[in-house]
């Protein structure tokens, strides 16, 4: 990372990929450009990240998108003078020093010390050698790797500016974060920047503002969202389809509480394990008239409830340990296992104010959340049973194009908790299974929860964006923190494993993909209004009447437009707010019993008897189908 000595080692920077190493490269290169526009500009951090790069800087002038082209233009300079990325080792005292006199991170030396990186040096050991970049007359603080020259960062361009905080601390100086990208060529870079305006026009955020499907009210808090009726439905639908697919597989439905007690959490390992992720734990009422009558503190509240010296409750952050009580609420049977428990669960986390986005990042979030009980001899099906359900979740979505990753810990990771066995056993059996698939997958030491392993799905939509989406975790651990138990066939006690799994994942964010996926044009199944019936006049009510009963009586969702436009102001209007299908009926139609069917992508499909045209309707919303079926003439 530009302007910070990585503690990786040597090994894992040359992990940096091709286009990593560019950005990484194109970051000075910008990080250049800004000190010969704001010589006394103090430069912080910039690093490559997720198709691009930033460079944080703190200086009085404040940065618009009028300032862009001249940036560049700089940027251009450097590039064409295609300057060599040359490295130099020196010793922390040296580094210091030159910090220390204005020669790092300045394009000449000036008698203020580069004030940030005078503190990163701070955070390296004494004696520790470091390492530096110069390209032209700029020295950089950085670890590299870097680009052989300048030239090779033809295809750059300066994209936004943002507030920031020196190391993301909001007590700590605030910064101007530029971000850019790079690309290997200029038709990569434009591709890149099409992308980027397909997903503007995409955005979950301006499509449920404009469709009615959700709000997030200041009144209400950040991060919380509220579903508005159209968006209502969306989520019905989705939750009616896993509904099915579960009844199916012999799951059982339960509802459990949105708060806790603290030792719940503790029992689990939630709390203090995530605590930083999680709302603070509340006090019971008595609790706090005692501590009031006291004089004590909220901080002498709060370390008694962590420490359990006082009771205290939390806002759910998971719901797994309140299935685990569910099952140890009666004796089992190895008779009685699998025991599949599933839940539309909300839970709640603590996220940054600036870390929120409309429906893909929130504080308060419902999971299609299930956690299954097996006995040993019962794992592998039920895995295979968990990512079959995950598979036919996306298929029926269209989202055929996924990879697969299966999460393990590191063995010299001391985040993870439990018997070595069990984890080998566990991520075994999570290989055997993605093996079975027979899909290629990939390993990821160090990224399994705490308690145990996971397989992802990570889906690529149609704009070529990852999204981690399904996942399958097994887990030995939080059934021995709960000593859970089943009387096996030798009648004694044994401890089951158990599966988390969740193919939708978050409801909200889920949700959120799809409006971006489909561009706002649901299927018919998912539609919130899945017909129109639209009059050429108001003489023609009565039977649009008709023809909306027709449709609720086959479970279609439909409204009637009376409005007094235009036929094709109507037209236009139903295809603006994505409504799959729309009935135009006239004194012909009504005369013979007929509807018009237009369809909001292949325009008109003909006259239909009223019978037909509802029939076909409803047929094809039950069928779950991404694509409108063909429709067949009478």
């Amino acid at each position: 990372m530009a302007t910070e000595n990585s503690r990786k080692t040597l090994e894992e920077r040359h992990q940096m990929t091709d286009f990593e190493r560019l950005n990484h490269s194109a970051a000075h290169i910008l990080a250049t450009a800004l000190l010969r526009l704001w010589p006394d500009a103090q430069l912080a951090a910039g690093p490559p990240v997720e198709n691009g790069f930033y460079y944080d800087i703190e200086m009085e002038h404040r940065l618009s998108p009028d300032d862009f082209a001249k940036i560049e233009a700089e940027m251009k300079k450097e590039v064409k003078a295609n300057n060599t990325f040359e490295k130099l080792i020196v010793s922390r005292d040296e580094a210091m020093k030159m910090a220390q006199s204005g020669r790092l991170a300045a394009l000449s030396e000036r008698s203020e010390a580069s004030k940030f990186k005078v503190d990163l040096l701070k955070d390296i050991p004494e004696g520790e050698e470091i390492s530096l970049f110069k390209n032209g007359e700029f020295w950089d603080l950085c670890a590299g790797p870097h680009v052989g020259r300048t030239g090779n960062c033809k295809a750059s361009k300066v994209m936004s500016v943002a507030a920031s905080y020196y190391k993301g601390d909001q007590s700590r100086e605030s910064l101007q974060r530029v971000y850019g990208t790079c690309w290997k060529n200029k038709t990569l870079l434009e591709e890149h920047l099409e992308r980027l305006e397909e997903a503007k026009k995409r955005d979950h955020r301006k499509l449920g503002k404009e469709l009615g499907l959700f709000h997030i009210d200041e009144m209400v808090g950040q991060g919380l969202l509220l579903w508005k009726p159209k968006g209502a439905l969306v989520r019905r639908a989705l939750q009616d389809f896993i509904t099915r697919e579960l009844d199916a597989q012999g799951y059982s439905q339960v509802f459990t509480p949105h708060i806790g007690k603290l030792d719940l959490y503790r029992t689990s390992g939630h709390f203090p394990y995530y605590e930083e992720s999680q709302y603070p734990p509340i006090a019971e009422r008595d609790v706090l008239q005692k501590l009031t009558e006291d004089g004590s503190s909220c901080a002498d509240l709060m370390e008694g409830l962590k420490n359990g010296e006082y009771e205290g409750y939390m806002l759910k952050p998971m719901n797994c340990p309140h299935h685990i009580r569910i099952y140890a609420s009666e004796h089992r049977s190895y008779r009685d296992l699998p025991v599949r428990l599933a839940e539309f669960g909300t839970v709640y986390r603590w996220e940054k104010s600036g870390e929120l986005g409309g429906m893909t990042r929130v504080r308060g979030f419902t999971q299609d959340d299930a956690h299954l009980f097996v006995t040993p001899d019962q794992l592998q099906d039920e895995i295979d049973g968990c990512l079959d359900l995950v598979k036919k979740v996306l298929k029926t979505l269209g989202m055929n194009d996924y990879n697969v990753r299966v999460s393990l810990r590191d063995p010299d990771g001391d985040k993870y908790v439990g018997d070595p066995e069990d984890w080998n056993t566990a991520e075994q059996a999570l290989r055997q299974a993605v093996q079975r698939m027979g899909v290629e997958y990939i390993e990821e030491e160090g990224e399994a929860a705490f308690y145990g392993p996971k397989i992802d799905f990570v889906v690529k939509d149609v704009i070529g964006r990852d999204w981690q989406l399904g996942t399958v975790q097994v887990d030995f651990q939080l059934p021995k923190r709960f000593n859970l138990e089943y009387i096996g066939s030798d009648n004694k006690p044994h401890q089951p494993i158990m599966i988390h799994r969740a193919p939708f994942g978050s409801l909200e964010r889920f949700t959120g993909l799809l409006i971006e996926h489909f561009e706002g044009k649901f299927p018919l199944w998912l539609a919130p209004e899945q017909v129109r019936v639209l009059t050429i006049s108001d003489k023609f009510e009565d039977y649009a009447k008709e023809v909306a009963k027709a449709l609720a009586e086959k479970g279609v969702r439909a409204k009637i437009d009376t409005s007094s436009d235009k036929i094709g102001a109507k037209i236009r209007t139903s295809r603006l707010e994505r409504v799959p299908y729309f009935l135009v009926i006239g004194a012909k139609e009504e005369e013979e019993k007929m509807v018009s069917v237009r369809h909001r992508d292949l325009q008109d499909l003909g006259v239909f008897p009223l019978a037909n045209a509802v029939n076909q309707i409803s047929e094809e919303a039950s069928q779950n189908l991404i694509a409108p079926a063909e429709w067949q003439k009478p």
